[in-house]
């Protein structure tokens, strides 16, 4: 379950994101990630779902919630402060397990972070050096801390 402190709850916040954020797609589902470098930037990084009815009946959507849902709090902390992340489950997602749904959350929130980090006039940070505070050692890959430390 996601805290209240993590949770995207109104439409002004939705609308934002999916309109100004950095959007990463996969067969089961689109994110879209919008980093806040403003006043808000210190808040914690917060989540919202949209699961459309194109996704099945309730029963169906409301598993398919669930399941992204229990993926996200796994991520949350991965996440750059101020950051709100638009998780939009498309109509495949209600037969894929949870595994594949954990998969592709992972992958299209370190592929937006990265585009968020290069595209903006930020920082410029990685989503590893935005978390430890300290310049990354440029001789060495990169790791996705998304899906354990592996290369992307």
């Amino acid at each position: 379950m996601l805290p209240a402190a993590h949770r995207l709850r109104r439409s002004v916040d939705f609308e934002r994101t999916v309109r100004r954020g950095t959007r990463a797609g996969r067969p089961t589902l689109v994110v879209h990630l919008f980093t806040d470098r403003g006043e808000d930037s210190g808040r914690p990084p917060q989540v919202g779902l949209v699961v459309s009815k194109a996704v099945g009946n309730a029963v169906h959507r409301n598993l398919v919630k669930r399941r992204i849902r229990a993926s996200a709090a796994a991520c949350v902390d991965a996440l750059p402060h101020g950051a709100s992340v638009v998780v939009r489950a498309l109509p495949p997602s209600a037969s894929a397990s949870y595994q594949e749904l954990d998969d592709d959350l992972r992958s299209c929130l370190w592929r937006a972070v990265k585009k968020d980090a290069r595209g903006t006039s930020g920082s410029g940070r990685s989503l590893a050096e935005t978390r430890a505070g300290s310049a990354a050692d440029p001789t060495t890959a990169p790791t996705n801390p998304m899906n354990g430390g592996t290369t992307a």
